[in-house]
């Protein structure tokens, strides 16, 4: 077989296709796959989460009640009501219906990437948390911006770094961050959540530097413990932040569902450069779920099951772990960061890790910066069974001491 490198049409991609063409970037994700091993690398729902006798009904009754139009394009009542529910969901944590608008996507990294040709230039400049979810790293790579990461602590995004960094940034002539992104809740991989002091700081550095906020909601919905915290998209004033969400984590990854709330002016220019048509079936049958109230009703049970299996997964690693070992604690959301002794390098040790039973996602995929996180590794609770907790962070503490 012809090495991808040498293909005839390789130099007709762009740079940053071009780098993806040794496969480096895939190898641990293909090991991962593979594995016959606790899978705590994934932040996959559990199975028995998905509600199939409830997606049964509601396939049924698009089906029987308006099939022909919802197979088509544009869909039916049904898909209206999808976008119905989610502005009512919007609505109930606090975001002006009156100064914001929808916009249904094919899931939320779809989302992300729309906004992303709405709002980005090759050389611009994009904030990040350090670390942050690497699915959003590869969007913003793929446009060929410069990545400005930022640091994480206790209390999520460090607010008063980000100040100091653009006002470095201000007295150097250098170009402020047109986009920054953030996971304000229960952020992956960390698990840490943005106060609400930090919160309203972010937006007055919005304000006073001139740059919008994407603010990713993926979590929001599943807090197990605490205050909840209002939404950056609530507290906005000068229409500064779009807000994504998706159905990922608490319907199904495979329903490809997600939006964005944003000011009108804002969705509209979003809209006309989304690439992508509608998925009018499933919004139907999403629609009918969400009319018939079935979101709502599972999601105490989901939270209760997350908690569940959080404590679990925190109990083994007070057990197993070394004394050098320090993780997060979540109050929602799928995962937990940990960090090792800086002689651990969490990428070397994977096949190890594999080979005694376990599946993690190193650090370092975390990071825009290829040297950094290689001490860490995140966990995630959401999917393998919790009675395999124990044995499979015995043997990672085995791997990584």
């Amino acid at each position: 077989m012809r090495d991808s490198a040498e293909h005839p049409v390789s130099e007709l991609l762009t740079p940053e296709a071009r780098t993806t063409l040794d496969g480096s970037g895939y190898g641990s994700w293909r090991r991962l796959a593979t594995a016959d091993a606790v899978s705590l690398a994934f932040g996959f729902p559990y199975p028995d989460s998905f509600r199939l006798d409830r997606l049964r009904e509601s396939i049924e009754t698009v089906l029987a009640s308006e099939g022909r139009q919802a197979l088509q394009y544009g869909g039916g009542e049904y898909a209206d009501l999808l976008e119905s529910a989610v502005r009512n969901r919007a609505t109930a944590r606090g975001i002006d219906p009156d100064e914001t608008a929808v916009l249904l996507t094919n899931g939320a990294t779809h989302a992300v990437d729309s906004v992303c040709r709405a709002f980005l230039e090759p050389g611009d400049v994009v904030a990040v948390e350090r670390p942050t979810f690497m699915g959003s790293l590869t969007v913003f790579r793929n446009f060929g911006v410069e990545i400005e990461e930022l640091p994480v602590d206790d209390a999520g995004l460090d607010v008063d770094a980000l100040a100091d960094r653009l006002h470095a940034r201000r007295a150097a002539g250098d170009p402020i961050p047109k986009l920054l992104y953030t996971i304000t809740d229960f952020q992956n991989p960390t698990g840490t959540t943005l106060s609400r002091k930090g919160r309203e700081r972010l937006l007055a550095l919005a304000d006073e530097f001139d740059f919008a906020v994407v603010e990713d909601g993926a979590y929001t919905d599943l807090r197990y413990e605490g205050e909840t915290v209002p939404p950056l998209a609530a507290l906005d004033d000068a229409g500064r932040v779009i807000r994504v969400e998706s159905f990922a984590k608490t319907i199904a990854p495979g329903v490809r569902l997600g939006w964005l709330v944003a000011a009108e002016p804002i969705r509209d220019a979003i809209d006309a450069l989304a690439a992508g048509g509608a998925n009018t079936f499933t919004r139907s049958v999403i629609g009918h779920y969400c009319d018939a109230g079935h979101l709502e009703a599972s999601l105490p049970p989901l939270r209760e099951a997350y908690a569940a299996r959080r404590d679990r997964l925190l109990d083994a690693l007070e057990r197993h772990m070394p004394a050098s070992a320090t993780w997060t604690d979540p109050d929602g959301g799928f995962f937990v960061w940990v960090e090792l002794d800086e002689s651990v390098d969490t990428d070397d040790r994977l096949d190890d890790a594999i080979d005694a039973g376990v599946t993690y996602l190193p650090g370092s995929m975390f990071y825009a910066d290829p040297d950094a996180g290689s001490n860490a590794l995140r966990l995630s609770f959401s999917y393998a069974d919790p009675d395999a907790f124990d044995d499979a962070i015995a043997a990672l503490a085995t791997v990584v001491d």
